[in-house]
């Protein structure tokens, strides 16, 4: 059946002392004093965070390899998981189509550009329903689900618990939260951000899209929010 397109996504997994633990990563490798030493030391927030903040922004991303977190993502299509697999030094496991048969219409999202239109929303879900139809007739048939699936569109619903350590969640928000973004994944990566800001705020100026850290925009077509690195040249 069509699904709102919003996607449902918790934080189920994280460091208990996510901040302490890249604070002591980073004072190692400038200190003397033993890791776990520094660790139970740790209690000013202040010079923790200016420590870290340092760190991250002279390119010691190492530091923050530490941290591994974990999402429970729901309804998002399988054009969404398509492009989040892309990146790197991530674990996943998917809802998959050949164990799981759909029975009845299979669940489903609908681009926004097409539902503000309400003759292309229904031959879109009508399109839908055929498709539904279809593989149904097939498993009735005997046929595999992983066979079957073969007719499944890119729009349908799926599920994903995709693990990541802090330096991609850091890389995949300056990425996906770009404008350019496709909207669907860059409304999926919101929600992992506030998800994990919430719980660690000190998070917020690192989980911004990219042109916040780098000061210009570098897309082939800009939305305006920061200049292209050409006009700062060019004052």
């Amino acid at each position: 059946m069509e699904n709102n397109n919003k996607p449902i996504v918790h934080l189920i997994s994280k460091p208990e002392n996510m901040l302490k633990t890249v604070y002591t990563a980073c004072r190692t490798c400038y200190s003397a004093e033993m890791p776990y030493n520094i660790y139970n030391s740790a209690d000013d927030e202040t010079k923790m965070l200016k420590l870290i903040e340092r760190v991250i922004s002279s390119g010691h991303y190492s530091t923050i390899e530490h941290i591994q977190i974990t999402f429970a993502i729901s309804n998002v299509s399988r054009a969404c998981t398509h492009q989040l697999v892309r990146h790197r030094h991530m674990s996943f496991s998917q809802k998959s189509q050949r164990y799981v048969k759909e029975k009845g219409q299979f669940d489903y999202l609908i681009p926004p550009t097409i539902e503000k239109d309400p003759d292309l929303k229904k031959k879109f879900t009508d399109f839908m329903g055929k498709i539904s139809e279809l593989y149904c007739e097939f498993t009735e048939a005997g046929i595999p689900a992983e066979d079957a699936r073969a007719v499944l569109p890119n729009a349908t619903a799926t599920s994903i618990v995709a693990s990541l350590n802090l330096r991609e969640m850091i890389h995949i928000a300056n990425l996906r939260l770009c404008s350019r973004a496709q909207y669907e994944i860059r409304k999926m990566v919101q929600a992992m951000c506030d998800e994990l800001t919430s719980e660690e705020p000190w998070l917020k100026p690192y989980l911004v899209p990219k042109c916040e850290c780098n000061g210009f925009c570098d897309e082939d077509k800009s939305c305006g929010r920061k200049p292209k690195l050409e006009e700062i040249k060019a004052k």
